[in-house]
């Protein structure tokens, strides 16, 4: 225990392409996986523009097709462009997630209905094999393994990442989604990567 009364946080080793890294320390980068959407404006101009913000808080080191998806829950709204994106970054969880917050403010996000319209969303999907649950943040992404829109870019990038929590891979979790929600590939919106 700290002076202050309050327990140390302890070190959470992330294993990051085969190798396990100490996540405390300052030098660790961690593979990140992100969902990017937009469905207000100039969707795919918006999801270059945060693909290229996301800088600040690492590397890109791929992105996905642009997949064009039917919303779901609020379905009364234009039809979204979503992506993944593999994120290197030394940044902890709590701080992408802060650096992603200011990414959206930035690029005119306004979170007036749950679920609406947006001109950018960026969520955490996984991060390295963290898992972490708390009132702020919870990786892995808990809807993420029931979501095609998510899943058919993510495993265009990662089919062979594994769930930290279903020890399954990205592919095996799109290949058991019932059919449904309409997700449609971009053809040539590939990024080239930097």
């Amino acid at each position: 225990m700290s002076h202050s009364g309050r327990m140390r946080p302890r070190k959470i080793l992330v294993e990051t392409n085969g190798i396990k890294r100490d996540s405390a320390s300052p030098t660790t980068s961690t593979l990140v996986y992100l969902s990017l959407g937009s469905n207000v404006g100039e969707r795919d101009a918006q999801l270059r523009d945060a693909q290229s913000r996301l800088g600040a808080a690492g590397r890109v080191v791929a992105a996905s097709s642009f997949y064009e998806t039917e919303p779901v829950e609020f379905t009364q709204q234009p039809w979204f462009l979503n992506c993944a994106v593999a994120l290197e970054t030394s940044q902890t969880a709590a701080q992408l997630m802060t650096s992603i917050l200011r990414i959206e403010q930035e690029m005119g996000r306004r979170r007036v209905q749950k679920k609406g319209p947006r001109t950018i969303d960026i969520d955490i999907l996984l991060f390295g094999n963290v898992i972490v649950e708390s009132k702020e943040l919870t990786i892995p992404h808990p809807a993420m393994h029931l979501r095609r829109f998510v899943l058919e870019p993510l495993a265009e990038i990662a089919p062979d990442v594994q769930h930290p929590v279903f020890k399954k891979t990205i592919r095996e979790l799109l290949d058991a989604l019932p059919a449904g929600q309409a997700v449609r590939r971009i053809p040539g919106s590939e990024r080239a990567n930097d």
